[in-house]
C-alpha cells in the first residue's frame, strides 16, 4: 500500500492519484507561443487486447500502458476512470509526434495479456522502451507524466565537457547522480556505464566526461566513477575500477536510499513505499520561506553528520509542491504546514508523532534534532505513543459519558420517586 499518499490522493481520483493539468480555456487575449494544449476529442488511447498488443509494441518507440482494475458500476468510480482516460488522451495527443503510444489494460478482462507483459500493480503506468519495462511510480497528472516521458527519450548519460556544464552539475544537490571519467565514447568501460544508466533512467542521473580538465576538477581518475548522494558535500568513489555493468547496478541498488531525500511528483509512491520498518521520518519545509529554508539547512547538516547510519532516512516534503494535499496533511497530522515540522509517520495508517517546538519563533538546533532522531531510532519516540494518547482521549470521553449517564439515571430515579409520592397522595 502507498498508505498516507494514496489516502490523500483518493480525494483527487482513483488508483495512484490523478490530477488533470494543462487544460486551458480559450482567451481572446492569449498570445501565440503560450497556448496550452486542449484535448481535441480524438481517441488515441488504445483498449489493449490479445489482438492488438503486439502491433502496438512494434508500432511505437515507446508504449505506455495503464493497468487498471475493472470499471465499476458506481457512477463516482466511472467518472474517476474517465478522468484518468482524459489525462492519458491529453498526454497521448501532446506526445504523438514523439512516436509514443498509449493504452489501457483491464486487470480482469485482459488478465492473460497483463501476465505476458509483466503488469502487476493496478493503478500503475508501465512504459515499454526497447527491451525494458519502466514503471511510472508518480502522480498521474498530464504535466508529470509528460515530463517523465521526455526524460526517458533523452540519452541515459549526459556528457560534461566544460566548466559551465560542471557548474550546473554541482548545483543538482537534490538528485542521486553519478559521474565517470572515460577515455572516449568507444571505451568498453563507458559502454558498461551507459548500460547501467539505462537500468535506472530516468530516476537516477548519469554523467560522464572525456576531458582531463573536468576530471581534474572532480578529482577523478581514468575509469573511476563517483556516486553523489543528495545533499551530501562529498561523493563516494565506487571501489574496484574499472566497473562492469553488474557491479555498478549492484552498488547503486545497495546505496540508493539517501539519508535525506525530497518527495517528488514523478516518483512519490516509490519513495513512500521505501519505508524503514513501516515508518518514515518526514520533514515539512517550504524552501522559499525564510524559516523553511533555515530548517532545511539544519536538516542537511544533520543528514551529513549522520549519513553513516543505514537506518536513517528523512523524507523532505515541500508543501508548495503538493498544494492539493496540504489540507489533507494538516487534518491527518494535526500540524500547521505554514511553519516547518518534523515527525514520525506510520505509512500504513498515517498515525504520527511530531517534534514539539517549545518556542514557535525559534527552530530546533542541529543538536536538538539529532537528539530527537536518536530517540526515534531507539524507539523512544514512535507512533504507538500517538495511539496511546488517542486511547487516553477515548477513555476520558467514555468516563465523561459514564458520568453523564449516572447523572441522568439519578434524575430519572428522583422523578420516579416524585411520581410515586403523588400517586400515594
Amino acid at each position: 500500500t502507498t498508505g498516507l499518499l494514496k489516502m490523500g490522493l483518493s480525494c483527487m481520483s482513483s488508483g495512484r492519484g490523478v490530477l488533470l493539468c494543462m487544460v486551458s480555456t480559450p482567451s481572446a487575449l492569449s498570445e501565440k507561443g503560450l497556448e496550452l494544449p486542449q484535448y481535441d476529442g480524438k481517441d488515441r488511447v488504445l483498449d489493449i487486447n490479445d489482438k492488438n498488443y503486439k502491433k502496438a509494441l512494434k508500432q511505437h518507440s515507446m508504449l505506455c500502458l495503464f493497468y487498471h482494475e475493472p470499471i465499476a458500476d458506481s457512477k463516482e468510480l466511472q467518472k474517476q476512470h474517465q478522468m484518468t482516460e482524459l489525462v492519458l488522451e491529453l498526454v497521448a495527443q501532446v506526445m504523438e509526434e514523439k512516436d509514443i503510444g498509449f493504452g489501457m489494460v483491464d486487470s480482469h478482462k485482459d488478465a492473460k495479456i497483463a501476465k505476458k507483459l509483466g503488469l502487476e500493480e493496478e493503478g500503475s503506468m508501465y512504459v515499454f522502451k526497447a527491451d525494458r519495462v519502466i514503471e511510472f511510480d508518480g502522480l498521474l497528472s498530464a504535466n508529470t507524466l509528460a515530463e517523465f516521458l521526455l526524460d526517458l527519450l533523452e540519452e541515459p548519460v549526459e556528457i560534461i565537457g566544460n566548466a559551465l556544464e560542471l557548474r550546473a552539475f554541482d548545483r543538482m544537490e537534490e538528485d542521486i547522480r553519478l559521474i565517470g571519467y572515460f577515455k572516449s565514447e568507444e571505451s568498453e568501460h563507458y559502454e558498461a556505464f551507459k548500460e547501467a544508466a539505462e537500468q535506472f533512467q530516468p530516476y537516477i542521473k548519469f554523467f560522464a566526461t572525456f576531458e582531463k580538465s573536468v576530471a581534474k576538477e572532480l578529482s577523478l581518475k581514468l575509469n573511476e566513477v563517483d556516486f553523489y548522494e543528495p545533499f551530501m558535500e562529498e561523493p563516494v568513489s565506487i571501489p574496484g575500477k574499472p566497473h562492469s555493468e553488474e557491479e555498478l547496478v549492484e552498488f547503486i541498488t545497495e546505496h540508493r536510499r539517501p539519508t535525506l531525500r525530497k518527495l517528488r511528483a514523478e516518483n512519490m509512491f516509490e519513495t513512500w513505499e521505501d519505508d524503514i520498518e513501516g515508518i518514515h521520518i518526514v520533514a515539512f519545509a517550504e524552501e522559499e520561506d525564510p524559516d523553511g529554508y533555515e530548517f532545511l539547512e539544519i536538516l542537511k547538516e544533520v543528514a551529513r553528520d549522520n549519513t553513516h547510519l543505514p537506518e536513517l532516512s528523512i523524507v523532505w516534503i515541500d508543501p508548495d509542491d503538493f498544494p492539493l494535499l496540504i489540507p489533507y496533511w494538516e487534518k491527518t497530522f494535526k500540524v500547521d504546514l505554514f511553519r516547518p515540522q518534523i515527525g514520525v509517520v506510520n505509512v500504513t495508517d498515517a498515525d504520527s508523532v511530531w517534534l514539539e517546538m517549545d518556542d514557535e519563533e525559534d527552530l530546533p538546533t542541529a543538536e536538538e534534532l539529532e537528539d530527537w532522531i536518536e530517540d526515534v531510532l531507539s524507539g523512544k519516540v514512535n507512533t504507538e505513543d500517538d495511539d496511546d494518547d488517542d486511547d487516553d482521549d477515548d477513555d476520558e470521553d467514555n468516563d465523561e459519558d459514564d458520568e453523564d449517564n449516572e447523572d441522568d439515571n439519578e434524575d430519572d430515579n428522583e422523578e420516579e420517586d416524585d411520581d410515586n409520592d403523588n400517586d400515594d397522595e
